[in-house]
């Protein structure tokens, strides 16, 4: 007797395991192109932190060898000329902030610095872009910088005197440190006024409609 043919319909039962089959390597391909997106995203955010503490550590080892060596040379000695009058080089313990501000909130601004290392650490989690990888590695080796000097420098931890000493005339008196965090907080605005964000994505401000 020959054997009965079965002719099946779309949609019917035994169809279905077939079109199955053929969905599932679509979603596999799916997954694994996401997966390959996100590894690709992760390593890009690995290279954008490296950059950011690259130069953190850079702008913080500079300031922190110049200090060293402007308190060993420098301090009690009359001022070093660069520029005539309108540049020089002198020592100055300086309890306040930057460019000599608020000289009797040392504690105040010893902890403001701490909170600007734990906010910048906080926005590494989601860095992207390389111009903001770049600004808050120079306001984190700032911050750094002078918070060391609030830490082990006297009178003591939490009100050590920061180490000033790049005099310009009729301005003020700072350190590299100070430095990287104006070259950072410029850039910061900069970026921000652009529409670029710390993600790497980009926003535009809206523009009112007119009728």
């Amino acid at each position: 007797m020959a054997a009965e043919r079965i002719i099946s319909t779309p949609g019917s039962p035994q169809t279905e395991p077939d079109a199955q089959a053929d969905v599932q390597p679509a979603q596999a391909d799916d997954a694994a192109g996401a997966t390959a997106a996100d590894g690709a995203r992760a390593a890009l955010r690995r290279r954008r932190v490296g950059v950011l503490f690259s130069v953190a550590l850079f702008a913080y080892v500079i300031d922190l060898i110049s200090k060293l060596v402007v308190v060993a040379k420098l301090e009690g000695r009359s001022p070093i000329r660069i520029i005539s009058d309108v540049v020089t080089l002198q020592v100055i313990r300086n309890p306040g902030a930057a460019f000599g501000m608020g000289q009797t909130m040392t504690v105040v601004f010893t902890l403001i610095a701490a909170a600007v290392i734990v906010v910048i650490w906080r926005i590494s989690r989601r860095l992207y872009s390389l111009p903001w990888a770049i600004a808050l590695g120079l306001l984190l080796g700032g911050a750094l910088g002078n918070l060391t000097d609030r830490l082990f420098r006297a009178p003591g931890v939490f009100r050590g005197h920061v180490v000033d000493f790049i005099s310009v005339q009729h301005f003020a008196v700072f350190n590299l440190a100070d430095s990287a965090i104006v070259c950072g907080g410029i850039l910061v605005v900069l970026l921000s006024f652009r529409g670029s964000n710390p993600d790497g994505s980009v926003h535009k401000p809206s523009s009112a409609k007119t009728d």
